[in-house]
């Protein structure tokens, strides 16, 4: 079994921004089930590398391909955490479920911590999570997440029925034009965000938001659809859709919970995968990794100002600098994945950062 230390000893592709997605060519992890692809998985196994009796957390459990793939690998404990209730029903039908191998865990994986002490665990030797929407979710036109067919515009990952956050319909009919355009900006980096939001602030007077497609040809009619270098075309609502998603679930700062939680709970040589497909997941997770490995500069250890936490072993080493990119075979297998990047660390033995979660 390959051992923390040894990962990566083969070169990693470079990552580039439009060329990314994971190795799936070993039948045996499964990369494909249900129709549904799990992305980067045959890399995100080789970060983990999974040893009998050791205990993993799948933090967006999804359809359960990370967390399959895991316990196929050895004799270990894998914890799926899922805010959405379709998963854990789906769960249930799972070969790896029924016998105990996996577990599910209802709730976000920015509380990982909180939801394995109701189950007596407080370390953990791998921690995997890919961030964003899941293709099953994406693929229900009912949930709201898509702009290519017609459904209620919900894009809540806790269900439709949620009582935790109001649904994306809430944000475009209720909330101020600034407000709007402010969202689309920061979370999508929509360039036409102030455009758009005050085209939806004049059309709800007449007619309020319920639907995707209402949204979605809104935003076609102020955004003319341009091809990329590679001759493909991306869907003007891409960006807006993308802000609403992230905006409405909070991910970005479930993003910066769950990392402040990784830390707390992986042990000594606990391996960290996690994929993101945009550049705002991947900048906190970048910048989280570079600090807590030691990346930033502490200052002269001259200097008196010096705090000596300062000079202390980083909580985390990197075992690849750059993001991991998908191989051309999966990029051509499945398209959603060309955006995706991995980035791996190594928990070290150092105490948890000062301020981090307890």
């Amino acid at each position: 079994m390959t051992s923390p230390r040894s990962l990566f000893a083969i070169p990693r592709p470079v990552f580039s921004s439009h060329d990314q997605t994971s190795e799936s060519s070993d039948s045996n992890l499964n990369a494909q089930q249900d129709g549904h692809y799990s992305v980067m998985l045959s890399e995100i196994i080789a970060a983990l590398a999974p040893q009998d009796n050791e205990t993993f957390v799948d933090g967006t459990f999804g359809a359960g391909g990370y967390s399959r793939a895991i316990a196929q690998q050895a004799d270990c404990k894998v914890f799926g955490i899922d805010r959405d209730p379709t998963a854990h029903e789906s769960a249930k039908k799972l070969p790896e479920v029924i016998s105990g191998k996996i577990s599910t865990l209802s709730g976000c994986f920015g509380d990982m911590q909180a939801l394995l002490k109701q189950v007596d665990i407080d370390k953990v030797n791998g921690i995997t999570l890919d961030l964003g929407v899941s293709s099953m979710q994406l693929d229900q036109a009912e949930r709201g997440f898509s702009f290519q067919e017609d459904g209620p515009l919900d894009m809540r990952m806790d269900g439709p029925n949620s009582d935790q956050r109001p649904p994306a319909s809430h944000i475009v009919n209720t909330y101020g034009e600034k407000e709007i355009a402010d969202i689309l900006y920061k979370y999508g980096e929509e360039k036409k965000s102030r455009l758009i939001a005050r085209a939806i602030v004049t059309d709800r007077v007449e007619k309020p938001f319920e639907t995707t497609l209402q949204l979605a040809e809104l935003i076609r009619r102020i955004i003319r659809q341009k091809p990329r270098k590679d001759g493909k075309t991306i869907h003007p609502a891409t960006r807006s859709f993308q802000a609403l998603r992230i905006f409405v679930n909070d991910e970005l700062g479930e993003l910066e919970r769950g990392l402040e939680a990784a830390e707390q709970l992986l042990a000594p040589g606990g391996r960290l995968a996690i994929v993101s497909f945009h550049s705002l997941e991947d900048r906190i997770v970048k910048n989280f990794l570079r600090e807590r490995s030691g990346g930033t500069p502490q200052g002269s250890r001259h200097s008196p100002t010096v705090e000596p936490a300062a000079l202390r072993k980083a909580p985390f080493s990197l075992p690849a600098k750059k993001a991991i990119a998908p191989s051309e075979k999966e990029c051509s297998e499945n398209p959603r994945s060309r955006s995706a990047r991995l980035r791996v660390a190594i928990r070290t033995d150092a105490p948890c950062t000062k301020g981090a979660a307890t």
